[in-house]
This record gives structure tokens, C-alpha cells and sequence, in this order.
């Protein structure tokens, strides 16, 4: 159980770290090249890994709602804890989940990042939910956190065109 532990608090470290990252990556970017570009090119590059991930959610496409909510939300790091996700709706029209939590969010908090950054850091970062669902054959949108509002993002995924 100590190893469980230990392994838990590595995994929580490592977010803090990308976390941390992705805040100094923004912030060096923005002094070179302005805060609307800096923020384009983090969102590529994010988005980019997101469809890499997508291609394990493809077979649900392009309307098994119900089997990708069971794959998304069963691979939530940490038993689900890290992100705590809590299914709003899940029909044959929509899937919509919203990040109780985000390891991300919460690192840039700590660490004294101004609200406003913290807001474009995580829309910036919830890029990656873009390129995840879309690649994977579905509609999505997402509402990312902003300051004084609960939890973290709001993700809305409808079913994809027809193959």
C-alpha cells in the first residue's frame, strides 16, 4: 500500500510539473511573439496530441455515447479522483461531462498564476479534449474554466458525421 501511495503522489507530481511547464512555455512565447500567438501555437501543438489520443476512442464513433463515457470516464487517472468527472447527460443526443477537478488548474492556482492566465492556460490546455474527440469521429465543444465559477471544464460531445 506504501508503494500506492508513493506512485499517487509521483502521478500528482507530474501534472503539477506539466502544469508548470505549459504556464512557463505561455509565458516565454508571449514575450516573443504576443499573447494571441503564443496561445495558437500552444493550442496546436496540444490539440495535435489530442487527436494521437483520439484514434482509441474511434470505434465508438460516430455515436456510441454511452461506450465512449464508459472509456473516457473509466480512464480517468487516479480511480477518477484526479479529474472527477461527473456525467451531466448521456443519451443518444449527447454526452456531457463536466471536470470537477483539474490537477492542471489547480497547480497554476498554487503557484500564483492571475486568474486571467489561469483562464487562458486552461483554454489552451482543454485543446487537447478537441483534438481527442474530434479525431476520434465525434462533435464537441467545451466550456474551460473561468474565474469564480466551480470545477473546470465542461465538455460537450455529440454524435460525429456518418462515416
Amino acid at each position: 500500500m506504501a508503494d500506492a501511495g508513493r506512485l499517487r503522489g509521483e502521478l500528482y507530481a507530474a501534472f503539477q510539473n506539466r502544469a508548470l511547464m505549459y504556464w512557463h512555455v505561455f509565458d516565454e512565447l508571449r514575450k516573443a511573439l504576443g499573447e494571441p500567438q503564443a496561445a495558437a501555437v500552444m493550442a496546436r501543438g496540444i490539440e495535435a496530441r489530442g487527436r494521437e489520443i483520439g484514434r482509441q476512442f474511434a470505434r465508438y464513433a460516430p455515436a456510441d455515447l454511452s461506450g465512449l463515457r464508459d472509456a473516457f470516464v473509466g480512464g480517468v487517472p487516479d480511480g477518477g479522483r484526479m479529474f472527477s468527472p461527473k456525467v451531466e447527460r448521456c443519451d443518444a443526443a449527447a454526452l456531457d461531462i463536466t471536470l470537477q477537478r483539474c490537477p492542471l488548474k489547480e497547480a497554476w492556482q498554487q503557484a500564483g498564476v492571475s486568474d486571467t492566465d489561469v483562464a487562458t492556460l486552461c483554454r489552451i490546455a482543454g485543446r487537447v479534449d478537441n483534438g481527442t474527440f474530434e479525431a476520434a469521429g465525434f462533435a464537441f465543444s467545451a466550456d474551460t474554466w473561468q474565474p469564480g465559477r466551480d470545477g473546470c471544464c465542461h465538455l460537450h460531445i455529440r454524435p460525429g458525421p456518418t462515416r
